[in-house]
This record gives structure tokens, sequence and C-alpha cells, in this order.
């Protein structure tokens, strides 16, 4: 089976909650590896990118009207995101670790593992 092949069958068999899980996962392990290799402040620019991508496109999505996620969580990943990108800053000019952006993708990653919650019944 050709790799394209593979990818558009993972493509039709994934969850939403399995792509974003498998994406925040493949981020976070660039992170580790560039931590571990002993990397700091602006030589961690390529793994912290795609983080910040990540949270922003995560923003972007959770402003949106047509999102289904409740207002409460979808105002948390916007604060989430908007703590990303000032923390990334921070890295990046030598000033944090990059440990806290790994944690919180843990985190997330940690819920996104979790089975959904059940629907709540609504009383009209």
């Amino acid at each position: 089976m050709s790799l394209h092949a593979y990818q558009q069958a993972r493509t039709f068999s994934e969850t939403p909650r399995t792509t974003e899980y498998r994406l925040i996962s493949e981020i976070t392990s660039v992170m580790v590896r560039a931590r571990d290799a002993g990397l700091a402040g602006v030589a961690l620019m390529p793994a912290l990118h795609r983080n910040r991508e990540l949270w922003s496109t995560f923003s972007t999505l959770c402003l949106h009207d047509a999102n289904e996620l409740p207002v409460e969580t979808r105002s948390g990943i916007v604060s989430l995101a908007l703590f990303v990108e000032r923390h990334t800053s921070e890295v990046i000019k030598g000033a944090e670790t990059v440990d806290e952006l790994i944690a919180i993708n843990r985190t997330v990653m940690e819920g996104l593992a979790m089975p959904p919650a059940a629907p709540v019944a609504r009383i009209n």
C-alpha cells in the first residue's frame, strides 16, 4: 500500500479528537526532542513554530459561532492560545523554558484521550 493510500485511509477512520490528539502528540514530541537535545532560546524556533500555529488555529476555530463546543471550553482554549503565544516569545528570548508548553500540550492530550462526556439532556 502506498503512503498516500495509507494517509487517505487514516483520514477516513480518524475522529476529530483522534486527529487533534495525534497532531498535538507529534508537535509535543518535536519540542521534547529539541529540549532533550539541549536546545534553548532561538534554537527552539522550528519546534515552537508548529506549536504556535496549532494553538493559533485552535483559537481561530473557537472564535467561530458555528463551533459546537461549550462557550466556557472555547474561551478556555482561546485563553490557553494567548498564553502559549506569550510564553513562546519568552522561551525564544531565553527568559523561560519550553517545559510549560510541553506540560500544557500533555494535559490537553490527556483530556482528548478520555471518552467524550455524554450529552446533557435539555428540558424545554
